[in-house]
């Protein structure tokens, strides 16, 4: 199995200006970085509402994630992010919530096969709740691998949404 890259660069040079800033996001909600909110707000208008959400979640800005998920709750992609949202709030219960609302996503199989290499075996996303509720603020070394999956799943619903945004090339 080839591992996962994500790649900033794929994306317009303000979202990739912002995705090359190294972040290991808590697993609780964070400090929003107030110092980048312009420069998010302006990133986020050029992206699908779904990358939008998970751009605002990344910087730690919970509340503008959960309003854009609001607005189309059903929506695979954005049902996802307000799943992620509560979990860092933390909320476990309505995370796990979101978690069956959002059903078989093709995200979850990519976690259960590339988190191993972190150091995690992911299963489902109701566990990693749990696992995120265990590890929450502990400093042990199972909560940065948890950071460190969460980043993975942030990744591959960030690209998968980007991709899931554009239309289909032509053919024919």
């Amino acid at each position: 199995m080839t591992p996962f890259v994500f790649d900033p660069s794929a994306y317009s040079s303000p979202v990739a200006a912002l995705l090359a800033v190294d972040r290991l996001p808590e697993l609780g909600p964070g400090t929003p970085l107030a110092a980048l909110q312009r420069e998010i707000a302006a990133a986020a208008k050029e992206l699908p509402p779904a990358c939008a959400a998970g751009l605002w979640l990344h910087f730690d800005f919970l509340d503008e994630a959960h309003q854009i998920c609001q607005q189309d709750e059903g929506h695979p992609g954005r049902d996802f992010w307000h799943a992620i949202m509560h979990r860092r709030e933390p909320d476990a219960v309505n995370s796990k919530y979101w978690w069956r609302r959002v059903g078989p996503h093709p995200v979850l199989r990519l976690l259960r096969e590339h988190a191993p290499a972190i150091g995690y075996a992911f299963t489902t996303p109701e566990a990693f709740v749990d696992e995120c509720e265990r590890v929450r603020g502990t400093g042990s070394d199972a909560e940065v691998i948890a950071r460190r999956v969460q980043r993975l799943e942030w990744e591959l619903v960030f690209d998968q949404s980007h991709k899931a945004s554009r239309p289909p090339s032509g053919g024919g």
